[in-house]
């Protein structure tokens, strides 16, 4: 610094300013930076040399460059800073120095408390350009403006480099960490993984998922069969090589919700959440976002291991599994009782999923009320009984027929490709284990036998190997020695289909209790979800102890029939049927055949028809000529005879007698009533050949 300036600065420091400390404070934004930018710390530790030519001591400066590598845009994470404002809050600072005001602090906050502190214990504060006391007006207004800029110049800088990185995503250039099983190119193009091991297990884990249906499931399976999982290692000397670990719950997880695997590009899976940060830690705070939030999702971007479609699916299924009704509600179903509710303490309310209790009055009913008593909202279910347990009951059967048999092979054969894949897992993990000991009897030959160090270390290295050689075909002769199912006997399937036989008879006979028939449910069913889609129209899931699901949609007896579904068609189809002359049994017969449905049966029976018709005022063509009194400016036989005062029994006598001129009479299909010319020589004929009698309403 020249001597001008020096002379311009002196006269603001003072002798208790040179008996307290000056600090240099040093500081990066990014481990890159300090890696490669080394002029920039230069030209920040030439600030010791500056210090002292205005005065300070040697022994009296301090360089602070504990934050190397630390962001500036907020003060959390920056120890070195905090030590800084601590020193300053005790007095113990005479000057502050750093390169520029952007080293100290790019956010207004950090930076006005740091001159808050500076102003109240008269600590002066230098940069490249000059040095500054708080205390004087012009000095801190212009440490302000500084301080404005800098924070404003983070916000440019981090604005292009967002904008930089999201036209990357969109032209699906930018470079993700893949996940395991995903290698990347030199080119940057992406391929699976060229150790066969690594993808097969792989597979085996989705595939597993989409058979068991539960990651703990998955979890199990992996622990019984002694199955490792392949996970890249992303840091230290063993980065992006892959380490085999015991199977655990998150990186099961992992693999299962990364879409990477269904050969989907996605950006912005996850958002920071201001509220979650915690202090000092600037990578915590992140929320996962629904599909839907996604700032970026292209398809067919890496090689798939699954379809995008199985993907969503499997999505789905870790939301469901995450309900866990009986977790949070209680999983005691009770024991089964003499009452007539056959689902006794397997329904489950699909709206809240609380058990539901039962109600025998005036039948039986299956209710919900929970929402009711614990919010005072509306009854989630109150529900007819005996058409649900008619479906369950049904269904039950149908899960005990021989037909099922056919499904039991398809599952045994399963099984065996399974057992298939697992004797694969078992004979790659024992050619890697072998090839494993061999690079390490290679690597112990080699070496220089003088070198005893670096020779032990190898034979360890070896011995190792070894030892996971031992226990992969130990691992792998278990396997072989586990029996494998086979199909169904003959005798079997006899069995089956005789039970098929009788059981549905003995159902319906007094020979088991409801205690029995309850108990047999149980045997199968583990709970039975229930939801009100609309009000004729019941979601029925069935949950069976194997894990696997049946759907249905049951149809109680309601009270209204215009809240059957379909009502507005029905009423339309039998105002035609009504209009084309059927009667109401023809209506009711068609409609039956047709699907339609009363509210209480699932037939239209002719009483129904009747109350739509009353209801809106349907008239047959027929009666609707028959009571107008003109159609098309012709009279009709009721509409000319209420004009002329005669007896309407007259006058059809009269057209049938052929007295009436055809030219004045025309029969309208397509019940060809009679319709009369409106012509007044005509009408004065007719009302004198009338005799004088009461005209017939």
């Amino acid at each position: 610094m020249n001597t001008t300036i020096i002379s311009q600065t002196s006269t603001k420091i003072t002798a208790s300013h040179l008996e307290r400390k000056a600090v240099i404070y040093i500081r990066q934004s990014s481990p890159k930076q300090v890696r490669e930018n080394l002029d920039s710390q230069l030209n920040q530790r030439a600030l010791v040399d500056r210090a002292k030519t205005i005065g300070w001591h040697p022994e009296r400066i301090d360089v602070l460059d504990g934050d190397l590598g630390q962001s500036a845009g907020h003060a959390g994470s920056r120890d070195a800073f905090k030590s800084l404002t601590a020193e300053l809050a005790l007095g113990h600072i005479g000057i502050v120095f750093g390169w520029d005001v952007s080293r100290l602090a790019r956010n207004n906050a950090d930076w006005y408390h740091l001159l808050d502190l500076a102003a109240l214990f008269g600590t002066l504060i230098g940069d490249n350009e000059g040095i500054y006391d708080p205390r004087i007006y012009n000095d801190r207004l212009l440490l302000g403006l500084k301080g404005t800029m800098s924070e404003a110049e983070l916000h440019m800088i981090r604005q292009r480099l967002d904008a930089g990185r999201l036209s990357k995503v969109k032209r699906g250039e930018y470079v993700q960490r893949l996940p395991t099983g995903l290698v990347r190119l030199a080119d940057n193009s992406v391929i699976k993984d060229p150790d066969a091991q690594v993808c097969h297990v792989i597979d085996l884990v989705l595939a597993k998922f989409n058979e068991l249906g539960t990651c703990q499931k998955v979890l199990h399976y992996c622990k019984q069969h002694q199955i490792l999982i392949p996970r890249q290692q992303h840091s230290g000397s063993e980065n992006r090589e892959i380490e085999w670990k015991q199977p655990s719950h998150p990186a099961i997880l992992q693999i299962l919700k990364n879409p990477a695997y269904a050969g989907v590009f996605a950006y912005g899976r996850r958002a920071k959440d201001p509220t979650r940060q915690q202090p000092g830690r600037p990578t915590t705070g992140l929320v996962r976002q629904p599909i839907e939030n996604w700032q970026c999702l292209i398809q067919d971007a890496y090689p798939a291991y699954i379809s995008w479609e199985q993907y969503q699916v499997n999505q789905i299924q870790l939301r469901d599994n995450a309900n866990r009704f009986r977790a949070s509600f209680g999983g005691s179903r009770g024991a089964p009782r003499k009452g007539a509710a056959l689902l006794q303490g397997l329904i489950v309310c699909g709206r809240c999923g609380r058990r539901m209790h039962i109600s025998y009055k005036p039948k039986v009913r299956y209710v919900c009320n929970a929402l009711a008593t614990d919010f005072a909202e509306s009854t989630c279910a109150y529900l007819d009984g005996a058409s649900i347990e008619e479906f369950v009951v049904n269904s039950f059967f149908e899960a005990i027929q021989p037909a099922q048999l056919n499904a039991l092979d398809k599952v045994l054969a399963q099984q065996k490709q399974e057992h298939n894949r697992l004797e694969t897992y078992h004979h790659q993990q024992i050619k890697r284990a072998e090839y494993e000991v061999s690079l390490a009897r290679r690597r112990y030959e080699q070496v220089d036998p003088e070198n005893r160090l670096v020779a032990a270390s190898l034979e360890q290295q070896w011995e190792a190997k070894l030892r996971n050689l031992k226990e992969s075909q130990e691992a792998a002769k278990r396997f072989k020695q586990q029996p494998l199912e086979v199909g169904v006997s003959e005798h079997l399937r006899h069995q089956l289909s005789e039970l098929n036989q009788h059981l549905p008879h003995l159902w319906r006979s007094e020979e088991i209790t409801n205690e029995h028939r309850k108990q047999l449910l149980r045997s199968l069913i583990s709970q039975v979800i229930l939801q009100r889609l609309k009000p004729d129209q019941i979601h029925v899931k069935i949950v069976w102890v194997s894990g696997h699901f049946s759907e249905g949609i049951v149809r109680p007896p309601i009270h209204r029939q215009a809240d059957v579904t379909g009502y507005q068609d029905m009423v339309e189809r039998t105002k035609q049927l009504w209009q084309a002359g059927k009667t109401d049994e023809e209506i009711a017969k068609t409609l039956t055949t047709e699907g339609f449905r009363s509210a209480r049966n699932l037939h239209v029976s002719s009483g129904t028809v009747f109350k739509i018709r009353h209801r809106h005022q349907f008239i047959s063509t027929y009666h609707e000529c028959r009571m107008a009194e003109k159609v098309d400016g012709l009279w009709t036989v009721r509409g000319l005879c209420q004009h002329l005062g005669i007896n309407r029994n007259w006058l059809y006598r009269y057209i049938r007698n052929g007295k009436l001129p055809d030219t004045y009479v025309i029969r309208r299909p397509p019940h060809n009533n009679y319709l009369i010319c409106d012509d007044p020589e005509l009408l004065e004929t007719l009302k004198k050949a009338a005799p004088c009698t009461r005209q017939l309403k």
